[in-house]
């Protein structure tokens, strides 16, 4: 029988409250606390004894699993420390565009591990493998949102504020993107971890404004692999993932059920970085 996983859960959105109300019956999960930034936001729905006021003291939780699904900073500011006493579950992973981040959380995952869920990265454990092997030469994503689905930052901001019509709003390193759409594209920073021989300075990320897209998020993803790209003789694979979404949602329907398929795989598999 699998133990049951003492888990602490970092944020109450949308996410944070779904993975609440999936786990808390589950006989496979003991939610041992929940912080929030805002501790009204989780009066009435969450238990007086779960609810963690001061996110410093998570330790004396013991939980072995704690998964983040508030902002990036968590990571920042609170990731090593997580490391050092549990399981990591990174439900931010734009926070790893930030270097120093990533080699922060990288050095400090070696008695836990940190898990990088997979969201709407179709085929990340294949472009894991061919990053692993050096032989990934190119990976590009483009994600298609309607503009209201986007959360950005300036300048990004001001452009889609102005779209009519369907518009580029950027198109280049995913590094350059995350901290200008950090509730957007972890998608794109999830694959970047996998792809590790080319990082987040070398996968090229695209999002694009459609006001047509009411109805769906459009992930699109281009491998490059061994062979002559000039020659165009080289291994490549596109996917197309259709994703249903609400009006104005940063999810899409499905990537809630994926996240918590993510958190079901989240363990035994020691020290380091995993896409789960």
């Amino acid at each position: 029988m699998t133990s049951r996983r003492r888990v602490g859960i970092v944020g109450f959105g949308k996410l944070g409250k779904y993975l609440f109300d999936i786990m808390k019956d589950r006989e496979d999960f003991q939610i041992v606390f929940v912080w929030n930034r805002t501790t009204s936001a989780l009066e009435g729905h969450v238990p007086p004894d779960l609810i963690l006021t001061d996110l410093s003291q998570f330790a004396e939780r013991n939980a072995d699993l704690i998964v983040e699904v508030a902002h990036p900073c968590i990571s920042e500011m609170y990731g090593a420390d997580f490391l050092a006493k549990a399981d990591y579950f990174v439900g931010s992973p734009t926070a790893l565009a930030n270097q120093n981040v990533e080699t922060t959380l990288r050095n400090a995952a070696t008695k836990h591990g940190m898990y990088i869920p997979s969201g709407a990265l179709w085929g990340g454990h294949d472009i894991q493998k061919m990053g692993d092997r050096g032989t990934l030469q190119a990976l590009k994503i483009t994600m298609t949102k309607h503009p209201e689905c986007f959360r950005l930052e300036s300048p990004l901001k001001e452009a889609n504020a102005n779209v009519t019509e369907k518009t580029v709003l950027y198109d280049g390193p995913v590094r350059q993107l995350c901290p200008l759409a950090p509730n957007n594209v972890n998608t794109m920073a999830a694959a970047c971890l996998m792809a590790q021989n080319l990082g987040f300075d070398r996968v090229q990320g695209s999002i694009v404004a459609d006001p047509g897209a009411r109805d769906y998020h459009l992930i699109e993803i281009e491998v490059t692999g061994p062979g002559d790209a000039s020659q165009g003789k080289c291994f490549t694979v596109s996917t197309t993932r259709k994703s249903p979404a609400g009006e104005k949602a940063v999810t899409s329907t499905a990537t809630f059920v994926s996240f918590f398929s993510s958190v079901l795989r989240a363990r035994n598999q020691g020290p380091g970085v995993h896409l789960c």
